[in-house]
């Protein structure tokens, strides 16, 4: 594992603070669904440099990106903290049991699976609390967590391939 500095850390925040925000900008079916294109930038973070500072991103992620975007203690905000480190640590214990069980695609759906359950139990439990809702809705934020957990999987195998071969060369 490379060694991580601060600058990293703030690198690798930026990156996820910015995905972020320009997700936020794509309209979506549902107000509070989004694509989870930050989370690649976390499970990169976990895969190279552990859990911990996955879950630091996150954080960051959360905290600082809700401050941009107006959302700060709202109901989004809730929804994108409980998913965002429910999903951080799911992923960070994927990646303990190694690349030949849980690989960054696996990893990645298993984030964006954890993420939505937890999101779905926190609508319920703290905005909607009807179950009618809750059931009718889980089909389709689960079937599109599948799809862009996959999506997200790939581009962070293909970027995990990349800083690999950078980190060995430079």
């Amino acid at each position: 594992m490379p060694s991580l500095d601060n600058r990293r850390i703030a690198i690798l925040s930026a990156y996820a603070i910015t995905l972020h925000i320009i997700e936020r900008l794509i309209p979506t079916p549902v107000p509070w669904l989004r694509f989870g294109f930050a989370n690649i930038i976390t499970l990169v973070a976990i895969i190279l440099y552990g859990t911990k500072t996955g879950l630091f991103i996150t954080l960051i992620r959360v905290f600082i990106g809700s401050l941009f975007t107006g959302t700060f203690l709202g109901p989004g905000f809730l929804l994108s903290l409980g998913g965002g480190v429910m999903s951080t640590l799911a992923m960070g214990a994927g990646s303990l049991l190694g690349e030949r069980i849980f690989s960054p695609l696996g990893l990645s759906l298993l984030g964006a699976f954890v993420h939505n359950i937890t999101q779905l139990m926190l609508a319920y439990l703290v905005f909607i609390r009807k179950i009618e809702v809750i059931l009718y809705l889980s089909p389709l934020i689960l079937l599109l967590g599948v799809a862009t957990g996959t999506l997200n999987g790939i581009v962070c195998l293909l970027l995990i391939k990349r800083l690999r071969t950078d980190l060995r060369q430079g």
